[in-house]
């Protein structure tokens, strides 16, 4: 009786087939249009949002809102910001088919739309706090900073919960503008900041008419790690600027450091936390071991194709292609799986956050931000600003005040 085998030109088609199979879900994904830059920043900024793939544009609408944040263009901040909120939320909640591809096995992380870590997220929530509050909705910007604490926090198993001392001091704060008791929300600002060492926020004062939101440094910076590259990790520089303080109208308002990004980004409860894509890296390396073993042993039955007595082993050869099949299947597999952690970051956020509250009478007022270093000295080279701060006049037509004026300053360019 005949045997049957596979000839070799059967198990070369029927491995060529399958690695077809297998590459077809990493086809390379298309790669934006570069765009000529001008050198500003907001301008260069839409411009990248405008030709940026679907999947990055939450990133570039998060860049650009900071960017206009700090030039005093709410309107510009509330826009982008909401678009990026409302399409984070989306893929972040996987209802996005680009965001449920992406987690196949052979599909990059930065494959996926980009929603951000959960300090990147959280301070999406921040921004879009403050806005709300500069047009005298302090309910919704309450909301938004509980929204940021929850961003923070471990959703997964609430082992630790979000620790911001300024989301809780600025729930608190709305609470009280709002007629209500945000004392439960001060004391865990207070216990947030004893826990890590920084200032202790002050007392509301419901008569402050004035919300300064100031920010220092440079936010921390992504770059990927570990043998496969799939560990994510940061790159945190200590600012120069520790404290600043305000001049205006004969009073000094300190601001120091509530809360510190970088220390955000590298933990959560305070606990350091090693970012590990674990799954796809330990599935590269079973994938490359088999390959490894399946290739030897196919050299080990080619060894034996030819019998002692010079026949040819039909059987030796059949294993010899078949294992040869799999060691190649087993490599091309490893070779496309892609556990490079997602290293995109939205790159010109602030170190620090400060804030402070003031009372002033309707009016114009020059005013000086200063920005100290760790001994309390002014830093050299633009580590003062000289702004102006305007108080709008109660409005006749309604015989009130107008809603708290909303100052944003920050040291890093616009």
């Amino acid at each position: 009786m005949s045997r049957r085998f596979f000839s070799p030109s059967r198990t070369f088609i029927i491995a060529t087939t399958t690695a077809t199979l297998l590459l077809a879900g990493c086809a390379t994904m298309p790669t934006a249009p570069r765009v000529p830059l001008t050198g500003d920043a907001l301008i260069d900024g839409n411009a990248q949002l405008a030709a940026a793939l679907p999947k990055d544009k939450v990133l570039w609408e998060y860049r650009v809102a900071a960017t206009a944040l700090r030039r005093g263009l709410f309107e510009e901040a509330r826009e982008k910001l909401d678009n990026a909120l409302a399409q984070a939320a989306a893929n972040y909640g996987n209802v996005n088919s680009e965001a449920a591809k992406s987690r196949r096995m052979f599909r990059k992380e930065s494959d996926k739309p980009f929603v951000g870590e959960p300090y990147e997220r959280a301070m999406a929530s921040y921004y879009r706090g403050i806005v709300y509050w500069s047009v005298g909705e302090p309910d919704n910007a309450r909301a938004l900073m509980r929204s940021a604490q929850l961003l923070d926090s471990d959703t997964q198993d609430k082992t630790y919960a979000g620790d911001y001392v300024l989301f809780d001091y600025l729930d608190g704060y709305a609470s009280e503008k709002l007629g209500g008791d945000g004392s439960d929300a001060l004391a865990r600002a207070r216990a947030s900041a004893k826990a890590q060492g920084r200032a202790t926020p002050p007392d509301y004062d419901r008569k402050a008419n004035v919300m300064l939101f100031v920010e220092y440094g440079r936010g921390p910076r992504k770059y990927a790690g570990g043998e496969y590259s799939e560990q994510l990790r940061f790159i945190t520089e200590q600012s120069r600027a520790r404290s600043a303080i305000l001049e205006v109208a004969g009073q000094t308002v300190r601001l120091p450091a509530y809360d510190d990004i970088n220390f955000q980004a590298t933990s959560r409860g305070g606990r350091v936390m090693d970012y590990v894509l674990g799954n796809k890296a330990v599935f590269k390396g079973t994938t490359n071991t088999v390959g490894d073993v399946a290739l030897v042993g196919a050299a080990v039955s080619a060894s034996n194709i030819q019998r002692y007595d010079g026949s040819y082993n039909k059987d030796a050869a059949n294993v010899a292609l078949g294992l040869a099949a799999v060691g190649i299947l087993s490599k091309i597999a490893s070779s496309a799986t892609t556990p490079e952690a997602d290293t995109r970051a939205w790159d010109n956020l602030p170190q620090y956050l400060s804030f402070a509250a003031l009372r002033l009478a309707p009016g114009t007022y020059p005013a000086t931000l200063t920005f100290l270093d760790v001994n309390g000295a002014p830093i050299p080279f633009n580590g003062r600003r000289d702004i102006t701060i305007t108080v709008p006049a109660p409005n006749p037509a309604i015989g009130a005040a107008p809603e708290d004026t909303v100052i944003f300053l920050s040291e890093l360019p616009n």
